[in-house]
């Protein structure tokens, strides 16, 4: 599926070198390690010993926080006088989660509680009429909306209009108008000072738990076991992981690797990983669309039940359950992707367009970022994948690094009905007889603003490495860089002059991937394991004892329930055509 492009290898210039060789010296480690601080601005021992371990005194006064102090005093209102509280949030991993936090925390304090996950097909994203028209119904009074909620502005009125009072958490760009909520918690409002603004919509979730735990004298051990669902936010909506993320994710790994939540087992032991240490790669990529295969396939109602389970049984079923729908939503997904690809392939302009936009109205409604995704990979460019759902055209988008996608979409604003997202991914929706004039508007701003270097896959290359430095005191210490994530991604190096000690082969269910055993000319005895995803076509040179230049991370591998160092292959080079930058 992927074509295969010429990547442009970029290596990194090296941080100030008396600022390197200084922290080398007092960490005792490795240029290379600290070389690798000092460009995430760390740069002194204290600096150091605070990103290697991180502390939960570090987290902020949740206080700071606009509207903390009206959001905790209602919610403690509506505790106190016996109201029913309603917990709302979006079906994705985001806010399944978040919904799941808030309401293990709250039913320890009261039993006039529920929660409610909208229907993906039946009334789309965030808040919806339906949903508030329910709560009216079942005489629900306060709503507290995770992860979504932020530009209900119509709808939050049309509910206190009706005497359901909502309390916001969300961490979506606001409109210029906020809805008139009781309390609306987001750092990304401009009148919001908190000092941190990109928590996930589960991260603020907790911030309001964190908030009502310390106005109301309940101890931190007490909300603390909550973080393994922040951490699994944190990975699956790919906020950044520095800052009060870092913490919350350092924490919440912790808690899942120690103690995870019953609702959590299943998926861990369905994912393979009850033997190896959990990273936030393996929530990312293997526990993240589990869970959220719920939302796209049934209800993200499903995802909800799991994580508030009590009874490992109970935990056990529906984890089956929502494994069924994974497996479900990953032969849909590989379908329509075969089909988004071949429309692609014979669309007659397709090498000039600068995005590419395909619309099926068959199409499940719960794959189609998926899809985006896919399409991304393949050929690299802003990509919309679109399907009909009651009786309007909606989709998602998926950019590429460096070009504002959501700026595009706002743009075509007039064409659409409703849109939200971020710069690199977004949803939105229309009205059939708009799709032909938002693709080429769309198409047409991104033509106007993207650059041929936009348009060209970068590799970003951290350091050059000698097999022979990374040694178990290395990669140790390189370990403690984690938990990986965006703002803090998994160091890439650079290797050159590298050949197969002659075990090298082709493996993967397409025979896609390259397995190798790596060595260097200076040292033919040390030889080092390497994966190579999609990669397949280098066997022939490598096989034939040819060198290769290789960029990768660091990683572990487990095998049989045993770690070993592996090389996660980014991209090979043979040595004629191999140019960095």
């Amino acid at each position: 599926m992927n074509v295969n492009m010429e990547r442009k290898w970029i290596v990194k210039e090296e941080g100030n070198p008396a600022e390197v060789r200084k922290l080398a010296q007092e960490l005792n480690v490795d240029r290379v390690l600290a070389n690798l601080l000092v460009k995430r601005g760390i740069k002194t021992f204290d600096q150091a010993k605070n990103f290697f371990r991180p502390d939960l005194s570090k987290l902020h006064d949740p206080f700071l926080m606009k509207d903390m102090d009206k959001a905790v005093e209602r919610l403690n209102k509506a505790i106190v006088n016996g109201e029913h509280i309603l917990i709302y949030g979006d079906y994705d991993v985001d806010g399944t989660t978040a919904v799941s936090l808030v309401y293990t925390f709250l039913r320890t304090l009261t039993d006039k509680l529920e929660y409610y996950i909208p229907d993906r097909y039946d009334e789309g994203y965030g808040i919806s009429y339906k949903g508030i028209d329910w709560a009216i119904e079942n005489k629900y009074t306060l709503v507290i909306s995770l992860d979504c909620g932020i530009k209900a502005v119509e709808k939050v009125e049309y509910a206190k209009e009706r005497g359901v009072d909502f309390i916001i958490c969300d961490h979506h760009l606001p409109d210029d108008q906020l809805p008139k909520a009781v309390a609306t918690l987001d750092p990304k409002r401009e009148d919001c000072t908190y000092p941190f603004d990109d928590l996930s919509g589960c991260g603020v979730g907790f911030k309001l738990v964190q908030g009502y735990a310390q106005k109301y004298n309940i101890p931190f051990e007490k909300i603390s076991h909550l973080l393994d669902l922040v951490v699994v936010s944190i990975a699956a909506d790919l906020v950044s992981v520095v800052d009060e993320n870092r913490v919350l994710a350092f924490y919440g790994l912790k808690q899942i690797n120690e103690a995870p939540r019953k609702g959590l087992l299943p998926m861990i032991k369905l994912s393979g990983l009850d033997k190896h240490k959990i990273s936030i790669d393996d929530i990312v990529f293997k526990i993240g669309p589990r869970i959220n295969a719920a939302g796209r396939m049934e209800s993200g109602r499903t995802a909800v039940d799991l994580l508030t389970c009590r009874r490992e049984d109970d935990a056990d079923k529906i984890g089956a359950t929502i494994n069924e729908h994974n497996n479900d939503r990953k032969n849909i997904d590989r379908e329509i992707t075969l089909e988004a690809i071949n429309m692609v392939k014979q669309s007659p302009d397709f090498d000039k367009r600068k995005s590419t936009v395909v619309y099926n109205s068959q199409w499940h409604k719960g794959v189609v970022g998926i899809v985006a995704s896919r399409l991304v990979e393949a050929y690299y460019k802003p990509t919309i994948v679109l399907t009909n759902s009651n009786g309007l055209v909606n989709g998602s988008a998926r950019s590429i690094p460096g070009f504002d996608l959501y700026e595009a979409i706002e743009a075509c604003s007039d064409l659409l009905v409703n849109f939200g997202g971020h710069m690199y991914a977004a949803g939105l929706t229309l009205k059939e007889e708009n799709l032909q004039e938002f693709s080429d508007r769309f198409e047409s701003i991104v033509a106007e603003k993207i650059t041929k270097e936009i348009l060209t896959p970068i590799v970003n290359i951290d350091s050059y490495l000698d097999f022979k430095q990374i040694t178990p005191k290395f990669f140790r210490i390189l370990n403690q860089f984690q938990p990986f994530g965006p703002g803090n991604t998994s160091p890439v190096f650079v290797t050159e002059n590298v050949y197969d000690n002659g075990n090298g082969r082709i493996v993967g269910s397409d025979n896609g991937h390259l397995k190798l055993e790596l060595i260097q000319e200076d040292e033919p005895y040390r030889h080092i394991s390497a994966i190579a995803f999609n990669k397949s076509e280098h066997f022939e040179h490598i096989q034939g004892g040819n060198p290769v230049d290789i960029c990768y991370s660091i990683a572990e591998n487990y095998y049989r329930g045993i770690a070993n160092i592996q090389l996660r292959i980014k991209d090979i080079k043979t040595r004629e055509d191999f140019k960095v930058s």
